[in-house]
């Protein structure tokens, strides 16, 4: 009873010791960052059936297309569903077919408000071969390869990329772009640059 009694005291000392694991207490958006749900830009329903999947990375894309300053985040996000949601044309002359809803789960825009996309329990799509299950997908708005990341958008990504990572449980060297799975120049070079210091963020969180 006694060797029974200091095994049970041993575990529980090593329990207590242990990290514990990232809860949904965390928030997906943590404060100060203006964020913007589905319901509020009017978002319509999946039209085709999504793939339900966990998150086991954090991968960040760029719109590719140049930014926006005149134009609502609400707007972008209703063009960007009615594009995602149609067979559409794309920049290097092929046809993308429909997908069910925005392929991206959170949209950062150039003011640093965040966009609710697809619901984040649902794999995203792309029109390149990587299979974007297990990846909670971050678009920012813009083309990184031509123009800055504004400071508003880096200042969002500080607070939100960490945020993610930790309400995920999704370690630092889990953290990658587009171009880590896929033959593409996306997230463009700008922002690209900046991945090594949020990882950084990640590890101090």
């Amino acid at each position: 009873m006694k060797k029974i009694l200091l095994l049970m005291c041993a575990l529980a000392s090593f329990i207590s010791c242990q990290k514990p694991a990232a809860t949904s207490d965390t928030p997906l958006i943590p404060e100060g960052i203006t964020f913007l749900s589905r319901e509020e830009w009017d978002a319509k329903d999946p039209v085709l059936p999504m793939r339900p999947h966990k998150l086991t990375r954090l991968t960040i894309h760029h719109t590719g297309v140049p930014q926006l300053f005149d134009r609502s985040l609400a707007d972008k996000l209703r063009n960007l569903q009615k594009f995602s949601q149609e067979d559409s044309p794309l920049a290097d002359g092929r046809m993308k077919p429909a997908w069910a809803d925005v392929p991206y789960h959170l949209y950062v825009d150039v003011n640093g408000a965040v966009g609710e996309a697809r619901d984040l329990n649902y794999a995203g799509d792309s029109n390149t071969s990587y299979d974007p299950a297990g990846h909670l997908l971050v678009v920012v708005e813009g083309n990184f390869e031509k123009e800055a990341i504004t400071e508003a958008q880096l200042r969002t990504l500080e607070k939100l990329v960490p945020a993610l990572a930790k309400r995920y449980g999704i370690p630092a060297d889990s953290l990658g772009a587009h171009k880590d799975f896929a033959q593409t120049t996306c997230p463009g070079a700008g922002l690209y640059s900046e991945l090594p210091r949020f990882r950084q963020l990640i590890n101090a969180n």
